[in-house]
């Protein structure tokens, strides 16, 4: 079961992702399904910023819903689905086997990258997501994708159980802060140092933290912020 999440389904451009995932699953005749109206927030942000009633309430409907369907994992692009689904569901009496998308993009047998010059051209940087890296320890199966797609992979200095954070967790995303301090510049400023072409990511919220600081200094021209699965899927032409 594909658990879209909040920004795949309402942010536009996480949209995209969500897209560029399905065509992959698609290509590998992967039998997935989604819950579409059915799937409720996880409730990962309300527990964060302290509204434990409203992730409670969020997590029974979702178990309640879960336990209608059958299937085997759960799957979700979004790590903070993956971290709430995976380690604070089963607190609700919901245990289930769950994957971040690039665990499951790294089993399957996908086709090599297209060998027509049409490709990510540059370097790309792979940020570490806090929950995706820190918190669960998935570090190696975002890599061995972007080398698998074919492209210049380049590290930032702080990588892998150092990396820092993109600024977007813990309801940060919804917070004003002070223009010179804030936490996407100071790390998209360290992909500009690794001279990264494309910041690939693979959480919606560093998506839209990395989008915004793009599009703060304008240079939409010469950076993008991509997921991990467009990647792949732009490198084989899907």
């Amino acid at each position: 079961m594909n658990f879209v999440g909040c920004a795949a389904a309402f942010d536009e451009r996480n949209k995209k992702v969500a897209r560029a995932f399905v065509k992959l699953l698609k290509k590998a005749n992967v039998d997935f399904g989604v819950l579409g109206f059915d799937e409720m927030c996880c409730g990962e942000t309300a527990r964060r910023m302290g509204h434990e009633y409203m992730f409670q309430e969020f997590a029974k409907q979702n178990i309640e819903t879960f336990g209608k369907i059958k299937f085997n994992r759960i799957v979700t692009a979004c790590p903070h689905c993956f971290n709430t689904l995976k380690n604070e569901y089963p607190q609700m009496g919901g245990d289930y086997q769950v994957l971040h998308h690039t665990e499951l993009l790294a089993e399957l047998n996908l086709p090599a990258p297209s060998a027509n010059g049409n490709g990510l051209q540059g370097n790309v940087a792979l940020h570490d997501s806090c929950y995706l890296g820190r918190y669960n320890q998935v570090y190696q199966a975002p890599r061995a994708l972007l080398d698998q797609a074919g492209v210049k992979r380049v590290e930032m200095a702080r990588n892998h159980e150092n990396s820092f954070c993109c600024g977007g967790g813990g309801g940060g995303m919804w917070m004003e802060t002070d223009k010179d301090k804030r936490i996407n510049h100071r790390r998209f400023q360290e992909a500009l140092d690794a001279k990264a072409e494309v910041v690939a990511t693979a959480c919606p919220y560093c998506m839209i933290m990395f989008e915004d600081a793009i599009k703060s200094k304008n240079l939409g021209e010469q950076v993008k912020s991509l997921d991990i699965a467009e990647i792949m899927a732009k490198q084989m032409e899907l």
